[in-house]
């Protein structure tokens, strides 16, 4: 066991390494000139080009550049925004419980649906049910979620008027967040936090619904096929000629034995959520981590580009490590390894 930990610690840094250099390089990449966007109309002077240039410590040689965002990485900086000034972490952690409570309400919603469609999918293998579930899910996984997203906004909330097109809270709810998480925060207020949250909820259900429909889509397809193979198992066939009740037979004799390559897919689809979240985030105007870094890569905003990708794929390796750790508790013959 900690011959497994201390590999997967291992590959964790060498991961960590390649992300540095992926995110430093790729943003300077991008054509334009952070300075010349910052000064506007100004940067036609030589003088003061140089001095923000200088301020900005792109004047330095580019390896010395990343040397010097490493190195002041090791001691927990990631500099400061070129636009807002503000500290990269502090801005990361603003808006990451936003990010992360949509990633969290999207898996909820991929695993409570798609986890009873794939039981019963492998209960009535190759019936109508089967074929219908796993058809719906085949297109579930292969709609770009840009496009799966205006269309729920033109439907639910363009036609129907259910839910609101953008943001987190309406503007008659303003209030000064506590934890991050809208939903909690909502209920933690003293006056109208049934209708705060109903409004939160209802803010955060479309995007959602699109970000969860590949989870949904997936964790419906590996379910069924691991209760396929489960039901065919020896002790399920002792099981039922015993007479166990259906729902003893399947939750708990077939569905905690199939949970190991589920819990996988989970662990995956949530690290790829919190990487992916760009998309539906620009979609909704969700004020997360994934419009942030969209925002700065216009601006060519150096510092909570390059920190920003850095945070998300060490939160990304933290959670696939995680997920090991957690399969390792799952199945006792990985313990010995």
């Amino acid at each position: 066991m900690l011959n497994f930990l201390l590999q997967r610690l291992g590959v964790f840094l060498i991961t960590l390494w390649g992300i540095s250099i992926v995110s430093f390089s790729l943003i300077r990449l991008v054509p334009g000139d952070p300075v010349l966007l910052l000064l506007g109309d100004r940067g036609a002077d030589p003088q003061l080009y140089a001095e923000m240039k200088a301020t900005l410590g792109l004047h330095l040689p580019i390896y010395r550049q990343y040397f010097e965002f490493i190195g002041n990485a090791l001691q927990g900086d990631l500099g400061a925004s070129v636009v807002s000034r503000s500290p990269v972490v502090h801005e990361f952690f603003a808006r990451f419980p936003a990010t992360l409570e949509l990633t969290l309400m999207a898996m909820l919603f991929g695993i409570l649906l798609g986890i009873p469609l794939g039981i019963l999918a492998a209960i009535n293998r190759n019936g109508v049910f089967d074929y219908s579930v796993m058809f719906t899910s085949l297109v579930g996984y292969s709609m770009p979620i840009f496009w799966w997203g205006l269309i729920l906004i033109i439907v639910f909330s363009v036609a129907l008027g259910w839910t609101p097109v953008a943001g987190r809270i309406s503007v008659l709810y303003a209030f000064e967040p506590i934890t991050g998480f809208m939903l909690i925060d909502s209920l933690l207020q003293p006056e109208e936090k049934l209708a705060i949250f109903a409004d939160a909820l209802r803010h955060l259900a479309l995007p959602a619904i699109a970000m969860g429909t590949i989870p949904l889509a997936l964790i419906a397809r590996i379910t069924r096929s691991s209760m396929l193979e489960i039901i065919s198992e020896d002790y399920m066939l002792t099981a039922k000629a015993k007479g166990v009740s259906k729902l003893r037979l399947y939750l708990v004799h077939g569905l905690r034995n199939a949970l190991i390559p589920i819990v996988t897919v989970i662990g995956l689809l949530v690290s790829s959520l919190v990487a992916g979240a760009i998309l539906t985030e620009t979609i909704f105007s969700f004020p997360g981590i994934g419009k942030w870094i969209l925002h700065s890569i216009t601006a060519r905003d150096y510092p909570v580009v390059q920190g920003g990708i850095l945070l998300i794929g060490a939160l990304v390796i933290i959670i696939n490590l995680s997920v090991d750790l957690l399969y390792v508790a799952i199945n006792p013959k990985m313990r010995g390894s």
